[in-house]
């Protein structure tokens, strides 16, 4: 059996067994994490997979499982007693200012710049508000890519916005064309393998002296700034899920 929307998939739900297959992407609302767990258990095949699903729209989940491929000292908090901890650490590598990612926020909205760990932390002592989070250095000088990998098919650019240091296009910011390196374009895979993309939109930093990060990744995304459209992006996604279910059944 081969189910393809969220719709029917919760109407069939508890009659899915082993070698069944679900497409499409449940969304982030109450049970997603239950409902990708209890199919997962069952042997019932997801497309996207479950990991991908889970990771997908959640910058902590992100940072907890791809902390390897992010910035060096990214760190997620949960409580005070991670953000106090993360003081002693921060300060002892000379780490000044810093960024907050607010889970699940996009285009900008959560992305919060401290001029210290300290006053992120008195902050934080008079609010509850957003727990969790993740703490990452602030970096001035890096080129902000947006790159879309869909089976063959590569396109990144280059966001920036001389007025703010969130890049984000829909915040204001501008883009230009940017080739990526294979060897950029490698890492771009080898993280999608590990967090079981099958395709992504992947946020990139990239460091003055040639690093690069993981900043984000996701399903799907904005491509304002990008040569390919919508329609023709979406149908790229879909040979690529019509090959994995091929592969499945």
């Amino acid at each position: 059996m081969i189910i393809r929307s969220v719709t029917e998939l919760r109407k069939r739900f508890h009659t899915m067994t082993a070698g069944d297959l679900f497409c499409g992407i449940i969304g982030a609302g109450p049970g997603k994490a239950t409902m990708l767990i209890d199919l997962a258990s069952r042997g019932v095949h997801c497309l996207p997979a479950p990991l991908a699903q889970m990771l997908n729209g959640s910058k902590v989940a992100q940072a907890l499982v791809l902390k390897d491929y992010m910035l060096p000292d990214t760190a997620v908090v949960t409580r005070r007693k991670d953000l106090f901890d993360l003081i002693t650490q921060y300060n002892r590598r000379r780490i000044t200012a810093v960024v907050t990612k607010e889970d699940r926020l996009h285009c900008g909205r959560g992305i919060r710049r401290w001029e210290g760990i300290e006053t992120l932390h008195s902050f934080m002592a008079q609010d509850q508000g957003f727990y969790p989070f993740v703490v990452q250095p602030f970096q001035d000088q890096l080129t902000d890519v947006r790159a879309i990998v869909v089976g063959d098919f590569v396109e990144a650019y280059v966001r920036y916005n001389p007025d703010n240091f969130r890049a984000n296009i829909s915040g204001g910011g501008e883009s230009r064309p940017y080739a990526l390196a294979p060897q950029e374009e490698q890492f771009c895979r080898a993280v999608m393998e590990r967090a079981q993309f099958p395709f992504a939109h992947i946020d990139l930093q990239i460091m003055a002296d040639g690093r690069y990060f993981l900043s984000e990744i996701a399903l799907n995304g904005g491509i304002r700034a990008a040569r390919i459209n919508r329609e023709q992006l979406d149908a790229k996604k879909e040979v690529v899920i019509e090959r994995l279910i091929a592969e499945l059944t």
